[in-house]
């Protein structure tokens, strides 16, 4: 089965949440600007005519689909590299996905999925050289 992760937090993190997937092996996924607001319903910022409140505030959405035993330590990672322990710094949502087509191949399922070095290709290199007892 495949999913579908979801993740919505600070533009600031970014980078950070990038750099933290790549080094476990993800590398296929979209990010797009979104503005919107959680449980604190925006902010209030103070200005010379006064205070006013921002309710959509610019975040980033992150899109990665990927195989079920990868979801929690994908999870895991972008929780790490997101939080600041302030209030708006996020959240997660992981969906299921019933298909995956890869347009100019039609490859489909895990094949579609694949790319070169990514954490399932690297899974399976530490499975076979663990299997075969092979070291560096």
């Amino acid at each position: 089965m495949t999913k579908k992760i979801e993740a919505i937090f600070r533009e600031e993190k970014l980078i950070a949440v990038k750099e933290a997937l790549s080094e476990i092996g993800i590398i296929g996924m979209n990010v797009m600007e979104v503005r919107g607001h959680g449980r604190q319903g925006g902010i209030e910022l103070a200005g010379r005519i006064g205070t006013y409140k921002v309710d959509l505030l610019p975040r980033v959405q992150l899109n990665i689909i990927l195989s079920d035993h990868n979801v929690e330590k994908t999870i895991e990672i972008i929780q790490q590299a997101a939080q600041t322990g302030d209030i708006g710094d996020g959240i997660i949502f992981v969906y299921p996905v019933e298909e995956v087509i890869r347009i100019r191949t039609g490859e489909r399922g895990r094949e579609a999925l694949a790319y070169e070095g990514d954490i399932d290709v690297r899974r399976l290199e530490t499975d076979l050289v663990n299997a075969v007892g092979i070291s560096d």
